[in-house]
């Protein structure tokens, strides 16, 4: 009996947080005049730069970050890409010094990347949730 509470416990402190993208305290954004719909598998590839453009009008994806000392993006990093900050950093090293690619823009306030996002009809980003969002779209993830 005892076992079955504290697994009872477990699963619903641990169940709605890990399953409830709205929980999460960060939004994907995108300019205002695209109407993408994506999944975190999207966004995945979107952000490790596998996918370049938006379909079907061909469009070159712009990708903003976040600074890698951002409490935001340590989010987004964990939550999407499932893996750290360090983790991702590791990788654009490694594109990078294969000469394959380089990571995305950075830019160093969430007003900042909202600007970004807003003035670039290709680009993406995230921001803290509650942030000013005046000129993009959030994007709600499919899944």
């Amino acid at each position: 009996m005892k076992t079955f509470i504290v697994l009872a416990l477990l699963v619903a402190s641990i169940g709605p947080a890990a399953a409830a993208p709205a929980a999460r305290p960060f939004v994907v954004i995108v300019n205002a005049a695209n109407a993408v719909t994506l999944t975190r598998g999207d966004v995945v590839d979107i952000f490790l730069k596998r996918i370049t453009r938006w379909q079907p009008d061909n469009v070159p994806i712009v990708v903003v970050d976040e600074p890698a000392e951002s409490p935001v993006r340590e989010a987004f990093s964990r939550a999407l890409m499932r893996r750290g900050v360090e983790a991702v950093e590791a990788y654009w090293q490694q594109q990078i010094f294969s000469g394959r690619d380089v990571p995305p823009v950075v830019k160093e306030t969430d007003a900042d990347v909202v600007a970004f996002v807003r003035r670039n009809p290709g680009a993406i980003g995230y921001v803290a949730r509650g942030a000013a969002l005046e000129g993009v779209r959030v994007v709600v993830l499919d899944k």
